[in-house]
């Protein structure tokens, strides 16, 4: 693959995402990494009417003119559109970034954030970006991990409610979420042994039993099996103090039991420059750790630096495996 493209999806029309890929084309067209706007000229052009914009009908058509105008293959979304319409165009854009992320046409993909609202309206059939671009590419349990530079985290539950992540936690979903994570490491993020830090579930870690069972029943066998291949696991873990700068020096991923127990630390350390990563995909996807922002879109106060390190952690990772292979 020699293609150093990224594709940067629209996102939610009605959030902050087109202002967001404005913003970072400025600030990156001098530099780079370059990428193509998977989006609607016209809303953008009606976000910022002083951006240069250039239309291209594919993504090698981008690097010739990313320091003058923002390149953008056209997904159309009448800015009137009833919220059907929207969700369309924003599950569109999804998809034409995976296609042409499969198709080597783009180095990688990075995906504005949308409302899984919107894409519910939009008849959208997955729980959210990684269970769609798992299924584009192929790739039978992808991995969500986020990112920052104190921390990375991997929840092995991710869009349930806290009664359904518990009712389906069990050893081989940790284990199947482990070893993704560590092959992710090494692959593509040059971890040549990478340290897993699994979670407990329960108050202090169950306390021995006392504050719950599923250390002993489920977490601690998992682990066992991990280190049984050769992944060097530790846990159970207390949730409760395994996020302090001590603690975090002695592993290099946390994988955690449900949702919550992994995003809220790394976005109370620096949800600014946080980013999530899919992995287990034959692509590379990055996204910005934070939603669509409906409050503030079309006031300019969105912060574009999630973005950009999105964009720079995919172009990154996409150079890595260029040089493997």
């Amino acid at each position: 693959m020699t293609v150093r493209i990224l594709a940067v999806t629209m996102g939610d029309p009605a959030g902050i995402g087109g202002a967001l890929t404005v913003q970072a084309w400025r600030a990156l067209r001098a530099t780079g990494p370059t990428f193509v706007a998977l989006d609607d000229p016209e809303r953008l052009a009606a976000i910022d009417p002083s951006l240069p914009l250039r239309v291209v009908t594919s993504p090698e058509q981008a690097a010739p003119v990313f320091a003058e105008a923002l390149p953008v293959l056209p997904v159309r979304v009448a800015g009137d559109a009833p919220g059907d319409a929207k969700a369309a165009a924003a599950i569109a854009s999804i998809e034409l970034a995976g296609r042409l992320a499969v198709e080597r046409a783009v180095a990688g993909l990075v995906t504005n954030p949308v409302s899984k609202t919107t894409l519910r309206v939009g008849g959208f059939a997955y729980p959210g970006h990684t269970e769609f671009l798992g299924a584009i590419t192929g790739a039978p349990a992808p991995v969500m991990m986020l990112a920052c530079p104190a921390l990375r985290v991997v929840p092995v539950t991710i869009h349930l409610s806290l009664r359904e992540a518990i009712a389906g936690l069990n050893p081989a979903a940790i284990i199947g979420v482990a070893r993704t994570t560590a092959a992710a490491l090494r692959q593509d993020f040059g971890i040549a042994n990478p340290r897993l830090a699994v979670t407990g579930l329960n108050p202090h870690a169950g306390e021995q039993g006392v504050m719950g069972a599923e250390e002993g029943d489920i977490i601690a066998p998992a682990v066992a099996a991990l280190q049984a291949e050769g992944v060097l696991a530790s846990g159970p873990w207390s949730p409760d103090t395994m996020f302090t700068p001590a603690a975090r020096a002695r592993y290099d991923v946390a994988i955690c039991m449900v949702h919550d127990q992994a995003l809220i630390p790394v976005k109370t350390l620096d949800m600014a420059r946080a980013v999530n990563v899919t992995l287990g995909l034959p692509i590379i996807r990055t996204s910005p750790d934070h939603g669509s922002a409906f409050d503030i879109a079309g006031e300019g106060r969105g912060d574009p630096v999630s973005l950009l390190e999105s964009i720079r952690l995919a172009a990154r990772l996409a150079e890595r495996r260029r040089d493997a292979v």
